[in-house]
């Protein structure tokens, strides 16, 4: 009862040192629980928003991987026929296989996928009986992809796929086509070459690999600009690209975008040799997120497919991630030396000024260890109450930072708030080292004396 009565007798004296070490230690608070709050967030929340670029893993038949590995021809992850190749594929992937994808142990990370096929025809817009040279164009990119069509899983649940999902930075003027249907959209480039607007009709020719010339109506439904050599293109339904080509079921490609774990020496170790992999490190890696897990997985679910990870967008992730992650900790850290140098200051003066009271107690028989158990008693009651006030206000912080940068709240764990108390704790504890040790040197004869 005797330090509660002193620690009560306290309060009502320099009142201004306690409220500046209280504040102190709530804004260090703030900043440590708003910072590492979004620090333990940041990783989904910036794949998030970076999955909006494009997708990060590729599928392609085997025999392509080979070729792209030989010689060098792996493109970007977005473009399609129009950048990467002036032939059409001679070999593929069936496209009844690619709703596997959401089958694998990630299929909850899966955001989106298209299945592409690239091939080349030639367009022609004006009608069957007027020749325009103006309105012709040959060996056009065309791909055929979905846009957004339902798929319906053997578990009883369905999703949406397509290139309305990823590519979400095209300006588009007009609609997305319809799944299964005569419609389309061209680029920009195409459609000013053509004189296409969007309501027109085009009609494609292609002659197929066993020499007949097919052709088929398409209704423009909207024109994109991309902002690459994809402006030279135009997008119809799989479907249709298939039956124009004569390649029921085929596809070329698949685009993937998965949210992912960015890659650390193990992801790295096993997208060169999954198999050169202990027991254990095989466990880790295979039930993590990492793109080449998930493109190993989604390997394992579709035959004669090779599935790759975009290097440049899995290394803008994993870099742009630390960076993020690293300037966080920082600000975390300077906060807490911040608080340490400023509770010791104000400790030390606040002792400075009160030296005859602790002198007068230990005259009286108060050894050097109550008089130092009545300090931190004080000082660690100040501090949880600014350290309270600060995780309150550092949780409102890190929504406010969460929905200004990523359009999303941050999810708070409790791990943040143990972590930030911990730190403060030992923060609090180095800050009133000097202070303690300057009371064990007190002598009590000679303060009181006024020497």
């Amino acid at each position: 009862m005797f330090f509660f009565r002193m620690i009560f007798r306290s309060f009502s004296r320099q009142f201004k040192r306690r409220l500046l070490i209280a504040v102190t230690v709530c804004l260090s608070a703030t900043v440590s629980v708003a910072m590492l709050g979004v620090v333990f967030d940041v990783g989904d929340k910036l794949n998030a928003e970076l999955s909006t670029y494009g997708s990060n893993i590729t599928v392609q038949p085997k025999a392509d991987a080979v070729v792209n590995d030989l010689y060098n021809t792996e493109g970007d992850a977005n473009s399609n026929a129009s950048g990467t190749s002036e032939s059409d594929p001679t070999t593929f992937l069936k496209e009844s296989d690619a709703p596997k994808i959401k089958t694998i142990f990630w299929a909850f990370n899966i955001t989106n996928f298209a299945p592409e096929l690239n091939i080349h025809a030639d367009v022609n817009c004006a009608s069957e009986s007027v020749d325009s040279s103006s309105c012709k164009a040959s060996g056009v990119p065309i791909v055929g992809t979905w846009f957004a069509k339902t798929l319906h899983m053997d578990s009883g649940e369905s999703t949406v796929a397509g290139m309305n999902g990823m590519r979400s930075w095209w300006k588009l003027d007009g609609s997305w086509p319809k799944d299964d249907s005569a419609q389309g959209l061209i680029g920009t480039t195409l459609a000013s070459k053509l004189g296409v607007t969007k309501g027109d009709t085009v009609t494609l020719y292609k002659t197929t690999a066993d020499g007949s010339r097919n052709k088929q109506r398409i209704a423009i439904t909207g024109i994109y600009d991309s902002g690459d050599s994809d402006n030279n293109a135009m997008y119809i339904p799989s479907s249709t690209a298939q039956v124009l080509a004569n390649l029921p079921d085929s596809i070329d490609k698949i685009e993937v975008k998965a949210l992912t774990t960015p890659d650390n020496d193990l992801a790295r170790k096993a997208s060169k040799n999954p198999n050169a992999l202990t027991q254990d490190e095989w466990e880790t890696w295979y039930c993590t997120a990492y793109p080449s897990s998930i493109a190993y997985q989604i390997e394992e679910v579709i035959p004669g497919s090779v599935a790759k990870q975009v290097r440049q967008v899995a290394a803008l992730q994993g870099d742009v991630l630390q960076k993020t992650q690293a300037v966080m900790v920082l600000m975390t850290v300077l906060s807490l030396v911040a608080a340490a140098i400023a509770v010791a200051n104000l400790m030390a003066a606040s002792i400075g000024e009160r030296g005859s009271e602790l002198a007068l107690l230990k005259a009286i028989g108060a050894t050097d260890g109550a008089v130092s158990r009545l300090m931190l008693a004080e000082t660690a009651v100040i501090s949880l109450v600014g350290a309270i006030v600060g995780a309150l206000l550092g949780s409102g912080v890190a929504q406010i930072v969460g929905h200004v940068v990523f359009g999303s709240g941050i999810t708070m764990r409790p791990m943040v708030f143990v972590l930030v108390f911990v730190l403060l704790t030992l923060t609090v504890l180095i800050a009133s080292f000097s202070s303690i040790r300057s009371i064990l040197g007190l002598k009590p004869a000679e303060v009181l004396h006024g020497r």
